[in-house]
């Protein structure tokens, strides 16, 4: 199979569908804030990012490369499930649990 070589735009559309998974992922608590270095949770900062993330999704419909498609894609659909996930753990806590400070 032939790679075919990415073009400049669809390389930063790919960077910045990245950035802002990446961004969703930290807020998930998935990944070390790397200013802190601690574990930081927000879900409602994950879920304004994963909505942006669909925002984005809609308006660019039938004008992507099927690279920059499967990329939006796969990045929304695991920011999904992990959200999902990640609000299932928040409701199943104890009612009396409250947020561990950093």
């Amino acid at each position: 199979m032939v790679e075919e070589k990415m073009s400049q735009s669809e390389m930063q559309f790919i960077q910045f569908v990245s950035m802002l998974s990446n961004s969703a992922m930290q807020h998930l608590g998935k990944f070390i804030n790397p200013v802190t270095g601690k574990i930081e949770k927000s879900l409602e900062a994950a879920k304004a990012t994963i909505d942006l993330l669909a925002m984005f999704k809609e308006k660019t419909k039938n004008n992507l490369t099927r690279r920059e498609e499967e990329t939006l894609n796969n990045s929304l659909a695991n920011l999904q499930l992990n959200y999902a996930d990640e609000a299932k753990r928040e409701e199943e806590k104890p009612k009396g649990e409250t947020k561990k400070s950093p």
